[in-house]
């Protein structure tokens, strides 16, 4: 099975060139399954119902998203209407939409998604590694599921790395989101699971994270807002993390970075040439 997981969708400039590079990208590679996270897609905060709906019209198969998810308050209403938009499933009981689903792969696989708020320097949410075991208790590798993909959203590397190696085994893909700035430790661990700290943002990385320069300065030189954060509207590097599968054991063969076009290019996923 081939997987492609998106990072952090970022304002107009990262969702033209996210929506533009998927259908290309699941031709070239045959792909499977595709992911991406949306919760910066509208404006640099939330996503909208019409940008939900160009995504999946693009070709992902499922939208994630982190702690901007209802940064859009008509979110609250239209996230039950749609199975395939994926919010932390750590929010406290009651909150609208779902943090797990599976979902049917182009090869038949049964994949369950599930998308979970880290704690370190992020708003106090509920266990993450208690959330997720929950869910693949009710849903393991191998039977519920033939293919398990973890968006762990959240800030410290040390958190992911943990996270990581406790899920190591029990689930196919975990990729973290958030920081916006992709990581150079993709590898599979010990026991198979594809592993990548964060897998960047699909946006304009001639930016803070993804904002127009001059208002992150001025904070943090003077602690004073004086605007709003506008997205940066530059050239877009899509980024993210290309993963094979063992479609017998549901656990990881090959990994890649995937970084396209922007100021970031790096080689493409070569070794899906053959």
């Amino acid at each position: 099975m081939r997987l492609l997981f998106l990072g952090d969708v970022v304002g107009r400039s990262g969702r033209k060139a996210a929506i533009a590079a998927i259908p290309e990208l699941r031709r070239r590679y045959d792909l499977d399954f595709v992911v991406i996270n949306g919760e910066n897609a509208a404006g640099g905060f939330g996503i909208s119902e019409s940008i939900l709906t160009e995504l999946l019209d693009a070709g992902a198969d499922v939208v994630t998203l982190g702690n901007h998810a209802f940064d859009q308050k008509e979110t609250l209403v239209y996230i039950e209407r749609h199975d395939r938009l994926i919010r932390p499933v750590n929010f406290p009981k009651g909150t609208p939409g779902r943090g797990a689903g599976l979902f049917k792969a182009r090869n038949d696989a049964d994949v369950l998604v599930v998308n979970v708020l880290g704690r370190v320097f992020m708003a106090d949410m509920d266990c993450p590694f208690n959330a997720v075991d929950a869910e693949i208790e009710a849903c393991p590798l191998g039977q519920g599921a033939d293919v398990i993909l973890i968006d762990f959203h959240a800030e410290t590397t040390s958190e992911k790395q943990a996270f990581g190696h406790y899920f190591d085994g029990r689930a196919s893909v975990i990729v973290g989101t958030h920081t916006h700035a992709p990581t150079a430790d993709e590898r599979i661990l010990p026991s198979g699971t594809a592993y990548m700290s964060d897998a960047g943002m699909c946006g304009d990385y001639e930016s803070v994270l993804g904002m127009q320069v001059e208002e992150p300065i001025n904070r943090f030189r003077t602690r004073i807002p004086r605007q709003r954060f506008e997205p940066s509207d530059g050239p877009a590097t899509v980024s993210g993390l290309a993963v094979e599968i063992d479609d017998r054991t549901g656990l990881a063969t090959r990994v890649k970075a995937v970084r396209l076009g922007g100021v970031l290019q790096s080689s493409e996923p070569e070794f899906w040439l053959s």
